[in-house]
């Protein structure tokens, strides 16, 4: 059927069977404003319902040959995707086996009209545009960490070598402590350095994306950046924002003039004109995964998009990520590695004995003199696993783990002499009574950060103890004699750096059950050792053998590659690709035998969950994980638009979803949560 204007708008719907584009005619009153990529409101099916969504793209002809429904409302005339951000999520959600709009609603914020026309109006005004478009761009800084040749390789802006060329893109080692940015104000020193990288990158006029897994390190972010670019040169895409600055932020990156965009998850999804620069930092940090459906990674979004654009691509961090390291091995990124005397050398103590006078303080003597000597000179940090007084309890007669009585999950104790309470739903267990022998009085198991903090401030009197776990953050400490006591994370930093880091916890941190247990340790320590002074102390208590001799020579880049080839001889991620899925028994054996009989898959289970509801984990080579995405996503949407059988008397039931898949999940081997890709 040939017709004048038709639009394909893909719909805003969760729906595996929904996620393909429809096609409408666009009415004459709508011809001058249904442009691809605005909102629109169109009717779907019968009885006058309507559905939200977005023109991806005009066309003049379709195959259908009946009439087709009119688009009912432009939104607004504002287009919100782009030809080049649709083309990023839809390879994404196709490489996830997930839906295009649940990527969407990542990339594209809620309007807010007050924003959009305040914008409009002065997008509208020529002569200010003119006028911002002819600012002077600021001045590439000296990124004196580095070789200048290599820095200038890597943001070269020459076509020829776009996309082509591994040099232009790298695996960053950031420089381990942290730096004055101006007056009182101290930041990491890999801050800085991608403050640095965008604002170089800007000074071509060429945009760039920097992504950061915390909210910490994007306030530091922004310091660096706020120092030598105006703010209007600046995009922060939050989650934690008001929607209103979040919807002007997406605007600014929507102009024309270059712009350096700074955010988590979500920013490598903005627009951005001539992009020339994607950062990511720590990708190894698990708040790079999105929680919600189809789970994709900061990671991938990156790879993805710099293969579409050819911009220059940094991964830094302070401890590479396995995943990092397979590219860093097929020769897909370059190594990029500070000048001088740059690696931080981390002390282990597995062996050492524990004298009288550090037993209260639960640490070696070695460490212990490290610290009573660093507080002569300033603050000490004191990285601990869990928050809290006690973790874990325990009846003092059986040994039983008491759980709570409304939820059944485990009880810990926030501070001294306080109630036991609920981890998970913080309900007081006031009459606590063992289930098992019907005992009334518990045990601590374990020290948190608040029972730490007790114990080192006896250890060391007169010394300022400060806390900074979950329930208490800090971004700074105070400097002079002060001990800071702060969970995996959580480390605030200080004026000058830390003079001595005690990296307590060792051993039990490595006990986790998990199959990034050690690159997660070594990240975590890494980061925490990165927080002291350039020639101050850094220890490690209760670790031993390879680990602890990688740290001990300054290279956590062994351990990321003895992970990797591990995982190569047992098939485990990143060395393959992984799909996790979950459902009904018959769901998830229908979606085994469409995968199964591919070359390089193989499927571990299925095992069972819950009644009703099963587990199966299927490894496949990355050649093969277009095949496989495409049949789990075909299963899906035969089980999302199978009927569910009514019970002749029985009120309607909510429908569960037969079958739920999750690619590349960060703990594919860990229980139950696979279900989080397509709900």
């Amino acid at each position: 059927m040939a017709a004048a204007r038709i639009a394909r708008v893909l719909l805003e719907s969760p729906l595996p069977q929904l996620d393909r584009l429809f096609d409408y005619q666009v009415p004459d009153r709508l011809s001058d404003v249904a442009l691809p990529g605005v909102r629109v409101i169109v009717p779907l099916r019968s009885a006058g319902r309507q559905a939200k969504g977005l023109i991806i793209e005009i066309v003049d002809a379709v195959d259908y040959t009946g009439v087709l429904s009119e688009i009912d409302e432009v939104v607004s005339p504002v287009a919100v995707l782009s030809p080049d951000i649709w083309r990023l999520i839809r390879r994404a959600s196709d490489r996830a086996a997930g839906v295009a709009s649940d990527i969407v609603r990542l990339a594209v914020p809620p309007r807010h009209v007050r924003i959009e026309k305040a914008w409009m109006a002065r997008r509208e005004d020529s002569a200010a545009a003119t006028a911002m478009l002819d600012e002077r761009r600021p001045t590439a800084p000296l990124i004196e960490e580095y070789d200048p040749e290599r820095i200038a390789s890597l943001l070269s802006a020459d076509a020829e070598l776009e996309g082509a060329d591994s040099s232009r893109r790298a695996a960053l080692s950031a420089v381990p402590h942290p730096v004055e940015v101006r007056e009182g104000v101290w930041v990491s020193s890999a801050m800085r350095t991608l403050a640095d990288l965008a604002i170089a990158t800007l000074a071509t006029g060429r945009s760039a994306i920097v992504s950061v897994p915390d909210y910490r390190d994007l306030d530091q972010l922004e310091v660096c950046l706020e120092s030598s670019v105006s703010a209007d040169d600046i995009a922060r895409l939050d989650a934690k924002q008001p929607a209103a600055d979040r919807y002007r932020a997406f605007l600014r990156a929507l102009d024309e003039r270059p712009v350096i965009v700074i955010g988590n998850r979500s920013a490598l999804l903005a627009p951005a004109a001539a992009l020339g620069l994607i950062a990511v930092w720590d990708d190894g940090d698990s708040l790079h995964v999105e929680p919600r459906a189809p789970g994709i990674h900061s990671r991938d979004l990156a790879l993805l998009r710099q293969e579409d654009t050819g911009c220059s691509l940094v991964f830094a961090a302070h401890a590479r990520s396995t995943e990092v390291q397979r590219l860093v091995e097929l020769g897909w990124l370059t190594v990029v590695e500070p000048t001088g005397r740059w690696r931080r050398r981390i002390t282990p103590t597995a062996q050492a004995a524990v004298a009288h006078e550090a037993a209260a303080a639960r640490i070696p003597s070695s460490a212990w003199k490290t610290a009573a000597d660093a507080l002569e000179r300033g603050p000490v940090l004191v990285q601990v696993a869990r928050p809290g007084f006690a973790p874990r309890i325990a009846c003092v007669d059986c040994g039983e783990t008491p759980r709570c009585q409304q939820c059944s999950g485990p009880l810990s104790v926030a501070r001294a002499h306080a109630a036991p309470s609920c981890r998970w739903c913080g309900v007081l267990a006031l009459d606590w009574s063992c289930r098992s022998c019907g005992a009334q009085r518990w045990r601590s198991v374990g020290r948190g950060s608040a029972r730490t903090a007790d114990e080192l401030g006896r250890a060391f009197p007169g010394a300022r103890v400060v806390v900074s776990d979950g329930a208490t953050p800090k971004s700074s400490a105070p400097s002079g004699r002060t001990l800071v006591v702060a969970t995996r994370g959580a480390e605030p930093i200080v004026p000058g750096g830390y003079r001595a880091v005690l990296l307590l916890d060792g051993e039990g941190m490595l006990a986790r059950e998990s199959l990034r247990v050690v690159e997660d340790c070594v990240r975590w320590w890494s980061n925490a050792a990165a927080l002291a002074a350039p020639d101050a102390p850094v220890v490690l208590v209760g670790v031993g053998g390879a680990v602890a001799t990688a740290l001990a020579t300054g290279h956590p880049e062994r351990v990321s590659a003895a992970e990797l080839a591990d995982r190569r001889a047992l098939r485990f991620p990143p060395a393959v690709r992984v799909a996790a899925i979950a459902g009904t028994p018959a769901a998830v054996a229908s979606a085994i035998e469409a995968v199964a009989a591919l070359d390089g898959v193989d499927v571990l289970g299925p095992i069972e969950l819950e009644v009703g509801r099963v587990r199966a984990i299927v490894r496949f080579d990355y050649a093969r994980g277009h095949d496989v995405a495409t049949q789990l996503k075909a299963e899906l949407v035969r089980g999302a638009t199978a009927r569910v059988p009514r019970v002749p008397g029985a009120p309607p039931r909510r429908r569960v979803p037969a079958l739920r898949v999750r690619f590349d999940d960060a703990e594919p081997f860990d229980d139950p949560g696979v279900g989080r890709a397509s709900d």
